[in-house]
């Protein structure tokens, strides 16, 4: 069982993997690498929740050094949701184009075949 002092010194280095994983969640999503952007995102998920089990995380969290750690996540977190939405966006309209793509030529076979000559 950990003492407080580890508990609090877990808390910390729980909030400054929060910000790693931060970093390195909006530097796979800037190279497209999306399996690696959403494999982040769910170990971050998974520290999150680790997070809220350990109360020290509550108490750190009104600290200074928490606060300046929270305003360096907040604008990574920012354009990690930004540019997150713009892929899915894109990726929502390519698949679009594909798929009007494919129906049409669905549709010519279609045609071709219901000719009657």
């Amino acid at each position: 069982m950990l003492d407080d002092a580890a508990r609090m010194a877990q808390a910390r280095d729980n909030w400054q993997l929060y910000y790693t994983l931060s970093q390195e969640i909006l530097k796979f999503i800037d190279k497209g690498d999306i399996d690696q952007f959403l494999e982040l995102v769910e170990q971050r998920n998974s520290l999150v929740d680790r997070m809220k089990e350990l109360p020290e995380t509550e108490i750190f969290r009104q600290t200074e050094e928490c606060h300046v750690l929270v305003e360096k996540i907040k604008p990574l977190d920012m354009q990690a949701i930004y540019k997150a939405k713009a892929w899915l966006n894109k990726s929502r309209r390519q698949n679009a184009t594909a798929h009007a793509y494919d129906m049409q030529k669905v549709n010519t076979l279609g045609n071709i075949f219901n000719k009657k000559y």
